[in-house]
């Protein structure tokens, strides 16, 4: 049976940055002839694949002269769209980077776990144990700093209360949650539908920067991305991480990644204030936001742990983590908020744009059946993978 795919028409005018003459933009186009590395410069768009064929070859290759690319013309006259069949479709700005997400990094999402966890994902029991953990820690886990002294003084003093738990660990312990949220190609971007399991009863959205990390471990630039969230899953057992945080698009991440340059870097991060709009077919609407600034562990220190021990030759993003995580009630008084499929997410940002998703449940959602092979042999295919220069040693 047929079922109803919302639609979206992508209009710079309101999905690229304000000040989107200055911005530099990194994305991903496909115009019939397979995955293509673009650049959106003072809103014309340029073709980058006889630089490098894939967006993690240009990142490495830190080529970003749009003199060297082939102008495709205005962006709007391109009539951009995540629809399969579209003359130009507009993909995920990411493609053999390796997808990682930081976790527990605001005081709030931390004790958000600790409910999920108490309440055994059980959406109904949420209420009750989260005003009993507000009421013990919530102004000590705001305040302290992670892996301090007195962060060990607060665990010693949870852990004699019987209030400890993993996710409190690390949310103020030394190391940082650090983990692999997407298959490498396996991102959803602007417009695409995200999915939710067709068996989760408790999910939200999640909206974060994500920093975009060349092989090197220097932060070349940053995105929106929605780092979908189930928490009944991750409520009944935290080693339900897996399948609470990746399943069939269940990761969005757009529309473009902005480059840092003069008109925006990593203090623009630090400083982000990011805005979330659930619009639900049934007239549901709910809005909410996410400070960078309240943010426990600095971005780059984030960076620095997932690479510590490891590597990433094709480099890799990460999520940053979100304040965001809604508790108001959506239908049953007590039951808290949760996806309707139908359901639109909007993530925006000033200087990062607006990334918009629909929402279906992931056996619904489009398959992923376009791997790292596929794109190997398409690109040989045209003859690109020939321009390519081996980056590093």
């Amino acid at each position: 049976m047929e079922r109803d795919i919302v639609e979206i028409a992508f209009a710079s005018a309101w999905a690229l940055p304000a000040d989107w003459d200055q911005a530099v933009l990194l994305g991903r186009i496909d115009s019939g002839e397979g995955p293509t590395p673009v650049i959106v410069r003072g809103g014309r768009v340029y073709d980058m694949s006889y630089v490098a064929p894939t967006v993690a070859d240009l990142v490495a290759s830190g080529n970003f002269d749009t003199s060297a690319g082939t102008d495709l013309g205005q962006l709007d006259d391109l009539n951009l769209s995540p629809d399969p069949d579209a003359k130009i479709r507009l993909l995920s700005p990411i493609d053999l980077q390796c997808v990682k997400a930081s976790g527990v990094t605001f005081a709030v999402s931390a004790l958000e776990r600790v409910i999920e966890e108490r309440a055994r994902g059980d959406a109904s029991a949420a209420v009750a144990v989260r005003a009993r953990l507000e009421e013990r820690v919530g102004g000590s886990i705001r305040s302290v700093v992670p892996g301090s002294p007195e962060a060990d003084a607060l665990k010693a003093a949870l852990i004699e209360d019987g209030m400890w738990s993993q996710y409190l660990e690390v949310a103020i312990g030394p190391d940082a949650e650090i983990f692999t949220k997407s298959p490498t190609l396996s991102t959803i971007g602007w417009g695409g539908e995200i999915g939710i399991r067709s068996d989760s009863t408790w999910n939200n959205p999640e909206p974060e920067v994500v920093l975009v990390v060349d092989r090197t471990g220097k932060t070349v630039g940053a995105a929106l991305g929605n780092d979908v969230n189930l928490r009944d899953f991750e409520g009944r057992s935290a080693l339900l991480l897996g399948k609470a945080k990746d399943n069939n698009a269940s990761c969005s991440i757009g529309p473009f990644i902005r480059l840092f340059d003069d008109s925006f870097g990593m203090d623009d991060v630090r400083a982000a204030q990011i805005a979330l709009t659930i619009e639900g077919a049934d007239g549901y609407r709910l809005e909410g936001s996410s400070s960078m600034d309240q943010i426990s562990r600095d971005p780059e220190e984030l960076v620095r742990q997932a690479m510590s021990e490891h590597q990433y030759p094709d480099g890799f993003v990460l999520f940053l983590g979100t304040l965001f995580a809604p508790t108001q009630d959506r239908d049953e008084p007590g039951r808290g908020f949760t996806h309707a499929v139908g359901d639109v997410v909007t993530i925006s940002n000033a200087k990062l744009g607006a990334l918009v998703n629909p929402v279906t449940t992931s056996k619904d959602a489009a398959p992923w059946n376009y791997g790292i092979g596929d794109l190997m042999r398409n690109l040989a295919g045209r003859g690109l993978l020939a321009h390519t220069k081996k980056q590093g040693a």
